[in-house]
């Protein structure tokens, strides 16, 4: 699978509200499939698991049978390579933009600052 085709995968599983709750969830620890569908009272578990299985498709859940339980870990992996390509450099042009201005600005009130004085 190429890359695109796995940013193509994560993005279509965090687009749905219900999926990016269920990451939010495992997020501090692993949970079993009957704990989140105690967590999600208004999904059944057939519902659950197919959510489930999207965010495993996208590499963001990871499945851990104990005996006849199944802990679902989240992996933020893909997350931080969607951070890295796209969020941080835009981040870092944004920093740079403030600084300038910050900059900018300082100049403006020191020529300010002399011709009053």
């Amino acid at each position: 699978m190429s890359t695109e085709e796995q940013f193509d995968r994560v993005f279509k599983a965090l687009a749905n509200p219900v999926r990016r709750a269920i990451c939010d969830a495992i997020r501090p620890r692993p949970q079993t499939t009957k704990q989140l569908c105690t967590e999600f009272p208004t999904l059944d578990r057939t519902t659950v698991m197919m959510h489930l299985r999207v965010l495993e498709e996208a590499g963001l859940v990871v499945p851990v049978r104990k005996g006849r339980e199944r802990f679902n870990h989240l992996d933020a992996m893909p997350i931080h390579h969607i951070h890295e390509r796209w969020i941080g450099p835009h981040a870092a042009q944004a920093v740079q933009g403030l600084a300038r201005l910050k900059r900018d600005l300082e100049a403006v009130e020191d020529k300010e600052k002399q011709s009053t004085d």
